[in-house]
């Protein structure tokens, strides 16, 4: 099965989840996110097949996410940067563990990813936060205008 393409689509979400939605492309920004850079560190850190991560690395470097730099000369050696694209990804990936550490989506006994503040050492957790009041919002208090401009308020007979 051939999977549609969101290449074109006039909704940003869509947009997002064409350079995003395959699994390995989150598991690779983790891994840039924690440091690490260099094809064979991610290849056995993700027990991922080479000409997967290949195709993987290509296709973040062609939408900005990754840069590749050239860290030796003899022989060629290269190693893959997040941009500042790239890193912004990270409170995604943040958001996305954080529910998976609440569900426990990792199974029964999940490792769950931690963020913590490099300053105080305090647990960090991603928020929506209202521009106006700097307070954060929750679910209820949610209005979607999808590209339609229909705006809906999905959250307002929830808890």
């Amino acid at each position: 099965m051939r999977r549609t393409s969101f290449a074109n689509s006039d909704c940003t979400l869509a947009g997002s989840l064409e350079i995003i939605g395959e699994w390995w492309t989150m598991l690779i920004i983790r891994e840039a996110l924690t440091g690490y850079r260099r094809f064979e560190d991610f290849r056995e850190r993700l027990g991922i097949a080479r000409n997967i991560l290949t195709r993987r690395l290509r296709h973040l470097e062609a939408n900005g996410i990754l840069e590749r730099v050239q860290y030796q000369d003899r022989p060629p050696r290269y190693e893959y940067v997040l941009t500042q694209k790239g890193k912004e990804l990270g409170i995604a990936l943040m958001a996305l563990a954080q529910w998976g550490n609440k569900w426990k989506t990792a199974g029964d006994t999940p490792a769950p990813i931690r963020f913590n503040s490099a300053e105080t050492g305090a647990p960090l957790e991603v928020r929506i936060i209202d521009t106006a009041t700097d307070q954060p919002i929750y679910y209820k208090s949610v209005v979607v205008t999808p590209p339609d401009g229909i705006t809906r308020h999905p959250g307002k007979d929830s808890e």
